[in-house]
């Protein structure tokens, strides 16, 4: 997988011991292992509040329920940051909003934010939240589908702009030109596509889109579910960035410390108590259905923390 340097707070209640793994391709153009050089010498009370923008990869629900409850829980409050948190949508690439200066942080999935850097934005990924990818690619059994080999000649649902990554590599595992053996259909943001079998195959998240073809009436058993992390080409998504010359400056530096200790901190609330944390997003966006969000606050937490348990700890990523 891409490397990137990411800030490790060992725990996530207090700043005791802190680590940076020094990045490697892509990314290594910045030494974000400076971060580690910020020294943090009593409770920060005679600071005033730095005002900092968090740009969502999408709408506000449980998938970013961390960042609210440190917001919530008085966690930012306590590092002496006003952060603003900004949903996101279809229409919005987080990645640009932050190299246009419109946020000092942003979420994204790596694979988006190292093509974005390959168009020349200087973004830089400086911590990791989900351990695993939540990308599947789901069909009906009766399709006769089993496996990525069975795709060959059909109608496959993708989301492009940054999504479509995992797909495609997964396709040339299995020796399969996707302009030729296969016919790739832009999937809008929910299944109604699928269910309408208007194609054979579909990408669905755990924690969402999958949900919604069981809330549809689709047993588990009638469908073929396609893990990216089984096949071996899962990339990791929702990690932490921000631009580059941002990051230079040391009281950047400083505000990013502060930022991710309270945002892990959101998170690992979230994983000790999960009810309070859809609650508190229920309270940002009241027209969530909070069953839905249950679930996907449940699902989250698997892909940060499993099963299976990742090799790191939280905000960490192996190379």
């Amino acid at each position: 997988r891409p490397g990137a340097a990411v800030l490790y707070c060992a725990h996530a209640v207090h700043c005791a011991h802190r680590r940076i793994e020094p990045m490697r391709g892509s990314l290594v153009r910045v030494g974000l292992a400076a971060l580690c050089l910020v020294s943090w010498a009593g409770d920060g009370a005679a600071q005033a509040k730095d005002p900092v923008r968090l740009q969502l990869k999408w709408l506000a629900q449980t998938q970013f329920a961390g960042y609210y409850a440190a917001r919530a829980m008085g966690f930012y409050e306590a590092e002496k940051l006003d952060v603003s948190i900004r949903p996101g949508g279809p229409d919005l690439a987080s990645e640009k909003v932050v190299a246009d200066g419109g946020a000092e942080f942003g979420i994204d999935w790596l694979p988006s934010l190292l093509a974005a850097r390959d168009q020349g934005m200087p973004l830089v990924n400086i911590a990791q939240v989900f351990a695993h990818s939540g990308m599947r690619l789901v069909a009906f059994k009766a399709s006769g589908i089993t496996g990525m080999k069975d795709l060959r000649g059909r109608r496959v649902g993708v989301w492009l702009g940054g999504n479509e990554f995992e797909l495609f590599a997964t396709l040339h595992k299995y020796g399969l030109d996707r302009d030729r053996d296969l016919t790739l259909v832009p999937q809008p943001f929910d299944m109604g596509q699928f269910l309408r079998k208007e194609v054979d195959a579909a990408a669905a998240m755990t924690y969402n889109e999958y949900k919604q073809v069981l809330d549809a009436g689709v047993r588990p058993g009638d469908l073929v579910v396609i893990d990216f992390n089984r096949e071996g080409t899962a990339m990791l998504q929702d990690g932490l960035f921000v631009r580059e010359d941002w990051l230079r400056d040391p009281a950047n530096r400083q505000i990013a410390v502060r930022f991710l200790r309270a945002s892990l901190r959101g998170w690992a609330a979230c994983r000790r108590a999960p009810a309070d944390c859809v609650e508190v997003v229920l309270r940002e966006n009241p027209a969530l259905d909070r069953r839905h969000q249950a679930w996907m606050m449940a699902e989250v937490i698997k892909l940060i923390w499993g099963p299976p348990a990742p090799p790191s700890p939280l905000g960490r990523m192996d190379p």
